[in-house]
Order: structure tokens, then C-alpha cells, then sequence
């Protein structure tokens, strides 16, 4: 799948994007039919991302999900409806199997990176992995997680970039290991989730929202295959990540004017 998206006839970046948890399915189906309208019409190679399970929490009594089977459910119902791949997060290998079943792309969580029998699984589905770099790994690092999966035959993988902690409560990019990534699979800028403020003393995780499109620009700058973002219809009652979204209403602008941008890149290529 990964050369599929990256095949496209305009050279324009492919996009990751959707809520961080799924909520229900009208809300799912909302989102994947209103980005996708605005993705076709900029010839940007779309897949449907939402989390069937949030298992990585500041606090217990933070919502997880809706139940595994219920979203997982709904995940396949945007694909097959809308005919566009779907992603979703996998936190252990027992669930390669079951959520390949439903979903197009495995998605490993960041913090997950490292575990050899979790990628191993992913890869072995078949399906798409995609793996988000630690953000405590030096961007090289990440050639070992990549060789996992590729060891197992299966040579669909992608990177994705989502910031290195900076201190206690705060994340930031290295525009460098974009470059330095790109040797070992193609990258992924997650937006989003570089520009979260996490372990606040709340237990609620902060963001920086207005620095969205200014992040993403520096990433189609510097040459990200695609970028990953989380949307939403009013991010201030979302049940998880709501401080780091883009409003969804915002997102036809923000991908108009970045579609505007790679053309202009892929021209200075060109001289």
C-alpha cells in the first residue's frame, strides 16, 4: 500500500487523518466523508486513521473506547463505504491478527517501537505498518525497527515522525530526521502529536493547536512523504487529544494552501 500512496500521478504528499479515538459512527463517517471530498478534489491520497482503543492514558478514569469489536466495526464501514484505506493503532501482538481483520494499515504507537515481538505480528498480517518513532529514539535508531518488519518478507512500511520530549512537558521536531529517515522507508509527519504538551499536572494532556499549519508547512518543506493529523468537528468536547486538534471545519484551507506548497517544492527540486 505504501507505494500506492506514494505513486501519485501529481506528486502531491498523502494524508493520515481523522479523530484520535473513534467516538460512534456518525461522527466517523462525518469526518471521512467531508476529508475526503476535499482530498480528492486536491488529488491528495487519503487514508481514514481513528483509534479503536486508546490504551495509553495520563489518568484512569480517561475514556478509552467505545469497545474493540464496535469500532473496529465502524472503521471497516468507513473503508468499505467510502472505498479508502483505514488505520488504527495495535498495543500487542495478540491483536495483529484481530484488527487486521477490519483495518488496512497497523499502526504502532510510538512508545511501542522497540517491542520486536509487536512488529514482528504487525508484519506478518500482511497489512501496511506503519511505526511512529519513539520519542526518546534518535531518528537513526529507527532503521532497526524497520529491518523487523521487513525481515518477515513483508516490505510495506512507512515511518512516521511525532516529536522527541523536551524536557518534562513538551515535545519538539527535528526537521533532520526527516532526511535521516527517509534512507531506511518513507516518513510521516504526525502534526498533531508533535505539538502536544503532555504529563500535565492534571493529568490532561496540553497542545499547542495554532501551531498546526506552521509545522505542517515546515514538513512538506523539508520532504515528508505524508503528513498525519487528527480532526475533529469540535475538538473541545473530543474524548481524547482534543487540545492538539484541527478543527475539521479548518482542514479544506490547511490542505488547499499545503497542496500549493509541495507544488512549489517539486518545482525547486526540478532546477
Amino acid at each position: 500500500m505504501i507505494k500506492q500512496l506514494l505513486s501519485s500521478s501529481t506528486g502531491n504528499f498523502f494524508l493520515l487523518a481523522g479523530p484520535c479515538v473513534i467516538e460512534g459512527e456518525a461522527m466517523a463517517m462525518d469526518i471521512a466523508e467531508q476529508a475526503l471530498a476535499i482530498t480528492s478534489r486536491l488529488n491528495i491520497p487519503y487514508v481514514f486513521k481513528g483509534s479503536y482503543r486508546k490504551a495509553n492514558r495520563s489518568r484512569l478514569d480517561s475514556f478509552t473506547g467505545i469497545g474493540d469489536e464496535t469500532a473496529l466495526r465502524i472503521l471497516r464501514k468507513v473503508g468499505e463505504s467510502y472505498h479508502i484505506p483505514v488505520v488504527t493503532d495495535i498495543h500487542t501482538p495478540d491483536e495483529a491478527d484481530f484488527a487486521a481483520q477490519y483495518v488496512d494499515v497497523l499502526q504502532i504507537p510510538a512508545f511501542l517501537c522497540r517491542q520486536t515481538e509487536l512488529l514482528v505480528a504487525a508484519a506478518r498480517t500482511g497489512r501496511m505498518v506503519n511505526i511512529k518513532k519513539g520519542q526518546f529514539l534518535s531518528p537513526e535508531a529507527m532503521q532497526y525497527a524497520v529491518e523487523k518488519v521487513r525481515a518477515t518478507g513483508n516490505d510495506d512500511v512507512a515511518i512516521t515522525e511525532r516529536g522527541t520530549t523536551f524536557g518534562y512537558q513538551d515535545l519538539l521536531i527535528d526537521f533532520r530526521g526527516v532526511r535521516a529517515m527517509r534512507q531506511y522507508a518513507p516518513v510521516i509527519v504526525d502534526i498533531t502529536h508533535s505539538l502536544q504538551q503532555p504529563n500535565q499536572s492534571r493529568g490532561v494532556t496540553g497542545g499547542l493547536p495554532d501551531l498546526i499549519e506552521p509545522m505542517a508547512r515546515a514538513a512538506i518543506a523539508v520532504g515528508a512523504d505524508g503528513l498525519f493529523l487528527e480532526t475533529h468537528q469540535n475538538p473541545a468536547v473530543a474524548k481524547s487529544d482534543g487540545a492538539n486538534m484541527l478543527r475539521l471545519d479548518l482542514l479544506d484551507g490547511l490542505l488547499t494552501r499545503l497542496s500549493a506548497l509541495r507544488q512549489a517544492v517539486n518545482q525547486i527540486d526540478k532546477m
